[in-house]
This record gives C-alpha cells, sequence and structure tokens, in this order.
C-alpha cells in the first residue's frame, strides 16, 4: 500500500506540473461518449500513457486521455475512456485514476457507461439512472491492505449512489424532455456477453441492466468519499431479450445516436451541481 500511495503522489505530482487547475467534479466517459470532453472550454489533456502509472486502453470508442478544463462553470477533470477487467488489469490498476482524480480535487463523480437493457420496459436509447448494483465481476477493489489516508477499512454501500444527485438528475431529465430510466445495474467480468439464461437469472435478482464496468470505480470512489451519479445508456436489448445477436458495434452505433441528449443531459446536471 505504501508502494500505492507513492505511486498516487508521482501521478498527481505530474498533472500539476502541467496544469494548475483544481476539478471539483470528476467525470467517467464510456463507450462513444467521448464527445462530451470535446466541450470542455480551455482544455489541457493528458494522454494516459504519459502519466505514470495510467493503464492503456486498449478498447474501441475509448479515446485514452485526461482531460481538465471548465463545463458549465465547473472545474472539470475527465476520463475520455476507462478501463476494464476483462483487458487483463487488476481492479487496483482500473481504479488508479478514480483515486488521483480525488487526489487533484474532485469531490464529485459522474459515471457512465453502455449496457443492455434486462428491464423489458426499457428501450435502446433510454438512459437509466443508477440506483444501485450487484457485484457479479465478484472482486472487490478494496481487498488487500488498506491505506487510512485514503479511506477507512469498510465502507457503508447502503447509498453508493447519491441520493440527492439522483434527485436532481431526476427533476434535470424532465425538463429536459429526456427519457429517463431509474434502475439496478449488474457488472460481470466480460468480455463476452451474457448468455440468454444468465440475463433472466439477473432480473430475477433484481438487475435492470447489465455492463462490464463502473461498480469497480464506484466502489473506490465511496472509499474516498465521492459522491456518485451514475447513468448508463441502453445501447442494445440484453441477450435473449430480443431473438437477436449481440455486438460492441451496436453499442458504438446507438451512442453516437443518442450522444445529443447524453451530452445536454449531463451539461444540464453539471450547471445545477452545488458543490
Amino acid at each position: 500500500m505504501k508502494t500505492m500511495i507513492r505511486s498516487l503522489r508521482q501521478s498527481v505530482d505530474y498533472v500539476h506540473a502541467i496544469t494548475d487547475i483544481q476539478p471539483q467534479i470528476a467525470l467517467i466517459l464510456g463507450s462513444g461518449m467521448g464527445a462530451l470532453a470535446r466541450d470542455i472550454r480551455n482544455p489541457v489533456r493528458i494522454s494516459y500513457e504519459s502519466i505514470a502509472h495510467f493503464p492503456m486502453v486498449t478498447v474501441e470508442g475509448h479515446a485514452g486521455e485526461l482531460v481538465l478544463g471548465t463545463l458549465c462553470n465547473k472545474k472539470i477533470v475527465t476520463m475520455s475512456g476507462r478501463f476494464h477487467y476483462y483487458e487483463g488489469y487488476s481492479l487496483t490498476d482500473i481504479t488508479y485514476p478514480v483515486r488521483v482524480m480525488k487526489l487533484l480535487g474532485a469531490q464529485v463523480l459522474i459515471v457512465t457507461n453502455a449496457a443492455g437493457a434486462i428491464n423489458r420496459s426499457f428501450k435502446v436509447g433510454d438512459l437509466m439512472l443508477i440506483t444501485d448494483h450487484i457485484n457479479n465481476i465478484k472482486q472487490d477493489p478494496l481487498r488487500g491492505e488498506n491505506a487510512d489516508e485514503l479511506g477507512q477499512r469498510f465502507i457503508d454501500m447502503t447509498y453508493a449512489y447519491d441520493k440527492s444527485l439522483l434527485a436532481l438528475a431526476e427533476k434535470v431529465g424532465r425538463r429536459e424532455g429526456i427519457r429517463l430510466q431509474k434502475g439496478v445495474y449488474l457488472a460481470s467480468s466480460g468480455p463476452s456477453y451474457e448468455t440468454p439464461a444468465e440475463i433472466r437469472g439477473y432480473g430475477i435478482i433484481g438487475a435492470d441492466a447489465a455492463g462490464m464496468s463502473t461498480i469497480p470505480e464506484v466502489t473506490v470512489a465511496r472509499h474516498m468519499n465521492m459522491r456518485v451519479l451514475g447513468i448508463s445508456c441502453m445501447t442494445n436489448m440484453a441477450a435473449g431479450v430480443l431473438d437477436k445477436p449481440l455486438s460492441h458495434a451496436e453499442v458504438i452505433d446507438t451512442t453516437r445516436r443518442v450522444k445529443g441528449d447524453f451530452i445536454r443531459f449531463v451539461k444540464a446536471i453539471l450547471k445545477e451541481i452545488k458543490l
């Protein structure tokens, strides 16, 4: 754990050497959602590969850069592209950038992802506010030695997703005319998509949407006492809900189609977040 603390300090010092921006809000942009980063004013772009101890993005649709600047009068740090367990990284690697963003100053994390809809009342292109999650990765990023300077050993996940941010997002969605759902997000390790039988089982235990990310980042954000808002884009119906195969191309195509509403929605939320 002392090695991690040392690595985090090196990463944060590297960013500080490039910019004096102190972000208030951190954003993690999922597959196909990186267009929002292009709207950041006076952006400072730092490739992941140049930041010591950062993993490298390997998935299509993920740019692989940290972007700092101003968006909707808020100081922002954005992960344009995230890391996944299926890429072979440890959960410590996957969540490392969240710790860096918190140490840079971010108090709020808005995390987005692409997901398959399990709930049959959902439609492709819907945005879902995450109210809770089910960790089907079956690993916890906090396993191992704990660093008290980062967070306490045992954390309460009853309200992993901040209730006031959820209420704010609902209000904004109604005002902006965004089709919003609310539900439980389940993450598996991937990269294979779930079978129809697995999806039926996940529905029985309460999942409304399935994906391959987000939960490790949210867990670490809560470990560091960040407030979290999670938004899933329903890029497809999950396996077996419709009689058709799944593809990553469909994921990217759907996010491109809904990115206008997504960007408008996130900007409207940013404008109203109280820090």
